[in-house]
C-alpha cells in the first residue's frame, strides 16, 4: 500500500483541487524548476573554470553535458552556451572575463525566465557589434530581460531584432547602389502548406509610392504600462498593408464589380452555420473555417451567401448587416478606435463587430457593435473574452476567468473620445 506522501496519493489528490489552485501551482514549479536550473548552471560555470577536463575528463562543456545528462547534442549544446553566457569565465593566466549576459542570469537565478527565453536574449546579445558602447548594451540587455518576464522566445527574438536594428542601425551595406529600371509585376502565390503571398517587382516610383504609405501605418504602437510593440518590422509592414489594402478597397474611386464597390463572396451550409462546424468557401481563395467566416462577414466589403441542404442560396447578406456611414461615425465618436482595453489601434484601422452575432440575430445597431482592430477581432472569435455594452453606453471587456478570477470588466482609455 502506498505511504501517505507517495508520489501516486500526491497525484491522485489534484482532482480535489479548483481550478485556480492547479493554475497557481503549476506556475510555482516552473520557477522552482527555473531556479534549480540556475544553481545547475552556477555548478557548471565553476566545473568548466577549473577545468573541464581535470575535473571529470571530458574535452568540453558540452560533453560533459551530453555524456552525464544522456541528452541530445543539440540540447547539450544549447545548455552550455547559457553556462558560457550566463556566467563569467576564468582564462589562461587567471584573467576573469565578465559573462555576455549578466541581468539574464539574474532573472534565471530568481526562476522568471527559462531555458528558450535565455536563449533568445543570448543570441541577440551576441550579434551586437563590439563597438557598441558597454551601457548601450546593458540597457538593450533589460528591456529584453524585461520583457522576457511577460513574453516568450518569439516576442524577444523580434524585440531582439529591434534593438539590433537600433545599435546598429547601418547594417550590412546593399550590393547593389543603382537599382536597375523594371517592369512592374506582381503574383499571387499559394504555399504549399496553405498560406497566401505575394510577389512583386515594382519600378522606383510605385515602391517609393508604397512604402511612403505604409511608412505612418507601420511605425510600433504606443507602449502600454511598459510594454512595447513586440512586432518585428516585416510584421509591422504586413499590418500595415492589410489595413492598407482594406482602406483601399472601400473607396469609390477604384474600379467595382458589376457597378458595385469591391466585395468579397463568403458561401457555407445552414447546418455549419448554426453549429459553428465546418467550413465555408472564400471566393477567390479556397475553403476557410466557420470561425474565420464569422470574423470575415463582420466586415462590410464580405457579403455572406448561406446555402441550403441541397446548395440552393438561402440567403444573400443585404445591407442590414452592414454598418451605415452614419453608424460608423457614431462609432468613431464613442470608440475613437478599437475599443480593446490598452489598444490604440486607430479607426480607419478598425472594423465594426457585432457584439451579439448576426447569425444569433444579432441586430446592426450602435449598442450592438464595436469598433475592432484585426488582431482583437480574432481575439473575440477565438476566446473567451467577453464584451457588452455598459448602462452609460460604452463598451466594457470582460477577460477569461485564468486571466482574471475576480471578472472585473476593462475599458480602453487610450481615446479621448468627443
Amino acid at each position: 500500500m502506498a505511504s501517505e506522501n507517495s508520489p501516486q496519493v500526491v497525484r491522485s489528490e489534484w482532482w480535489r483541487a479548483d481550478t485556480a489552485t492547479l493554475h497557481a501551482r503549476k506556475q510555482e514549479i516552473e520557477v522552482l524548476k527555473r531556479q534549480l536550473d540556475a544553481e545547475q548552471n552556477a555548478i557548471l560555470a565553476e566545473i568548466n573554470n577549473r577545468g573541464v577536463r581535470g575535473c571529470s575528463g571530458h574535452s568540453t562543456l558540452a560533453a560533459l553535458i551530453f555524456e552525464d545528462f544522456l541528452v541530445t547534442d543539440k540540447e547539450a549544446g544549447l545548455r552550455a552556451d547559457r553556462v558560457l553566457a550566463l556566467h563569467p569565465a576564468v582564462v589562461v593566466g587567471g584573467e576573469v572575463v565578465p559573462p555576455l549576459a549578466p541581468l539574464t542570469a539574474e532573472a534565471a537565478a530568481e526562476g522568471a525566465i527559462g531555458g528558450a527565453q535565455i536563449d533568445a536574449i543570448i543570441r541577440t546579445l551576441s550579434r551586437i557589434p563590439s563597438t557598441v558602447p558597454e551601457e548601450d548594451v546593458r540597457g538593450g540587455e533589460k528591456i529584453l530581460v524585461d520583457l522576457a518576464r511577460r513574453a516568450g522566445p518569439r516576442q524577444i527574438a523580434r524585440a531582439g531584432r529591434r534593438l539590433l536594428d537600433k545599435l546598429d542601425p547601418d547594417g550590412k551595406e546593399p550590393r547593389n547602389e543603382d537599382p536597375k529600371d523594371v517592369r512592374p509585376e506582381l503574383r499571387f502565390v499559394k504555399h504549399r502548406d496553405g498560406t497566401l503571398g505575394l510577389k512583386a517587382t515594382l519600378d522606383l516610383e510605385t515602391y517609393a509610392r508604397l512604402k511612403s504609405d505604409l511608412d505612418p501605418m507601420a511605425k510600433p504602437h504606443k507602449a502600454i504600462d511598459g510594454v512595447r510593440d513586440s512586432r518585428t518590422q516585416d510584421e509591422r509592414y504586413g499590418d500595415a498593408f492589410t489595413d492598407y489594402v482594406r482602406l483601399k478597397t472601400t473607396s469609390r474611386n477604384l474600379p467595382g464589380q458589376a457597378g458595385e464597390a469591391t466585395h468579397i463572396l463568403i458561401t457555407m451550409s445552414y447546418e455549419d452555420l448554426i453549429n459553428d462546424l465546418g467550413e465555408a468557401h472564400l471566393d477567390l481563395v479556397g475553403p476557410i473555417s466557420a470561425t474565420d467566416a464569422r470574423i470575415l462577414a463582420c466586415d462590410a466589403r464580405v457579403r455572406p451567401g448561406v446555402l441550403g441542404t441541397a446548395g440552393e442560396p438561402l440567403d444573400i447578406g443585404r445591407s442590414k448587416r452592414t454598418v451605415s456611414l452614419a453608424q460608423k461615425y457614431a462609432l468613431t465618436i464613442r470608440d475613437g478606435g478599437c475599443a480593446f482595453p490598452g489598444c490604440d489601434m486607430p479607426v480607419p484601422r478598425c472594423t465594426a463587430h457585432h457584439i451579439v452575432f448576426w447569425r444569433h440575430h444579432g441586430e446592426t445597431k450602435i449598442d450592438n457593435l464595436v469598433l475592432l482592430c484585426t488582431k482583437h477581432h480574432r481575439l473575440i472569435h477565438h476566446s473567451e473574452w467577453k464584451v457588452v455594452i455598459a448602462q452609460d453606453g460604452l463598451p466594457e471587456f470582460t477577460p477569461p476567468a485564468y486571466l482574471d478570477p475576480t471578472g472585473t470588466p476593462r475599458r480602453n482609455t487610450m481615446h479621448l473620445r468627443a
